[in-house]
């Protein structure tokens, strides 16, 4: 069952239901993690933030990293009940729109995402005909939504900072924090992307925070520092003792750490490939008369980010 279930009040209604099963994806060439998360008793699960493979130097574009969600989904037997993007990736293309045309399932995102629509449709001198209300996903997430996954609870938190739109999604006592936080040892996600902002992503963080201890967390990427093997997953209580970011930390020395540490990074190889594909909920651009599809990318849009 696909049924949202709004909280009216708009507050953060968060529920701790259940246990569901979690396996994750990674792709290593973007250092992302995907997610399948599922209800143990029922087989209903939900797909988080799946990546579409391309290969910006040939401009290939691939599914396998999805093909190969597919295949758990079906060796498990598990029914797809939602894909879910937490927000509009920067550093890779979804592969939502690919996922939703192979099953039928529900595309959804933060409800945000129309702010996000209209930055990025100035940014890349869009035509008048894309749309900017949010209508490429099936639902638009609110602070505070609540859904099922099979018979697991599930709530959105509205964690702005990284981007304008980026929610996390709670389901039973798992939380999945997208570029929030990674793990303990690489500290947080940048907030210097158009319409980032680091006081909000400090705030963000409190609230991720405020879960309780025992909480899983579930990262959407690893950077794997001291090239350590992957990891993805945490707790509440793991983060607040040892991020590299967040202890000892208050709201002004996290914002001018993060702000002087984004100063120094490079924007991301494929921020403008990936952005007009993730504002149009994970669909490539309409082929055009020759039968080919074309990446727009604006010169000198982003300012004077450092170069590699």
């Amino acid at each position: 069952m696909n049924d949202v279930l709004t909280n009216s009040t708009g507050s953060t209604a968060l529920s701790m239901t259940g246990s569901p099963e979690v396996e994750a994806f990674f792709d290593k060439r973007t250092s992302s993690l995907q997610y399948v998360v599922w209800d143990p008793l029922t087989g209903a699960c939900a797909v988080i933030d799946p990546v579409l493979d391309f290969d910006e130097k040939s401009g290939a574009t691939a599914t396998r990293s999805a093909d190969a969600i597919l295949a758990f989904i079906e060796k498990r037997q598990l029914s797809l009940d939602w894909i879910l993007d937490t927000h509009p990736h920067a550093d890779h293309f979804s592969a939502a729109g690919y996922l939703q045309d192979r099953t039928g399932a529900p595309k959804a995102t933060g409800e945000n995402i129309t702010r996000v629509q209209k930055l990025w449709k100035g940014l890349y001198n869009l035509p008048d005909n894309f749309r900017t209300d949010g209508s490429q996903w099936d639902r638009l997430f609110a602070d505070g939504d609540r859904f099922r996954i099979g018979n697991l609870d599930a709530s959105v938190i509205f964690c702005p900072g990284h981007t304008m739109t980026s929610i996390t999604f709670v389901v039973g006592d798992a939380a999945f924090i997208h570029d929030t936080l990674f793990m303990p040892d690489s500290g947080s996600a940048r907030a210097d992307f158009p319409g980032g902002d680091a006081h909000a992503l400090w705030r963000s963080i409190q609230r991720i925070l405020a879960l309780p201890d025992g909480t899983r967390l579930f990262t959407g990427h690893d950077y794997q520092p001291g090239g350590r093997k992957v990891e993805w997953e945490s707790t509440v209580a793991r983060q607040k003792a040892e991020n590299a970011h967040v202890k000892g930390q208050d709201e002004e020395s996290f914002v001018k750490l993060r702000t002087e540490r984004d100063r120094a990074l490079p924007m991301p190889k494929l921020i403008l490939p990936s952005l007009q594909v993730n504002i149009a909920g994970g669909r490539l651009p309409e082929a055009e008369g020759d039968g080919r599809r074309y990446l727009k990318i604006p010169l000198d849009a982003l300012g004077n980010a450092p170069w590699d």
